[in-house]
């Protein structure tokens, strides 16, 4: 696995650059700005060539990000450039991300969030600009703390309306306004 470092590998400048753009930039996503501005946020390429070596990373960085204290490391991106390039099969080894966090008994302590370059939400067309809100450069598993959620949660009461806002921000975007962001591979 490739950590961050001075000679960071192009997938994490394209990952800085989706989340500082869009995450950040559109706001998507009101809690992301501190951990980024604090260099809380732990990337991580991965160079798994199979899905037993991606479980494998995945429980790695599981118990790195719990043996650090949250000042040091909030948030684990862990990005997959080599591997699970169609959604569905991605979607599949979210069920297994789940079942890690079963077998490290992290339930309620971390959880997984997805993003993906073609991420879609149930009932949506694979081109609703909605989905584009959960588009990153490559797939992309984000380790949480469920502590840090809770926190967040608390300083932004109505966190139910992120995803309402997070809508409307994409339709005024639209596509070309998502293209102009230049958040994709370089």
């Amino acid at each position: 696995m490739t950590e961050t470092s001075s000679t960071s590998p192009i997938e994490i400048a394209d990952t800085m650059r989706w989340l500082e753009r869009a995450v950040i930039g559109l706001n998507l996503c009101p809690f992301a700005k501190a951990p980024h501005v604090k260099g809380q946020i732990h990337y991580v390429v991965s160079e798994a060539k199979g899905l037993e070596g991606l479980r494998d990373e995945l429980i790695e960085q599981l118990q790195a990000l719990a043996a650090l204290p949250v000042e040091e490391r909030e948030t684990v991106l862990l990005i997959i450039p080599q591997m699970l390039r169609d959604f569905l099969e991605f979607n599949d080894f979210l069920d297994e991300a789940d079942a890690v966090l079963q077998e490290l008994d992290m339930e309620g302590e971390f959880q997984v969030a997805s993003f993906h370059p073609d991420f879609q939400f149930a009932d949506t067309e694979p081109d609703d600009i909605t989905n584009y809100t959960n588009r990153s450069p490559y797939p992309t598993l984000h380790l949480l703390r469920e502590e840090s959620i809770d926190r967040a949660v608390e300083a932004f009461p109505e966190a139910e309306m992120i995803y309402e806002t997070n809508i409307e921000t994409m339709e005024k975007l639209g596509a070309e306004g998502w293209e102009k962001l230049d958040v994709g591979p370089h």
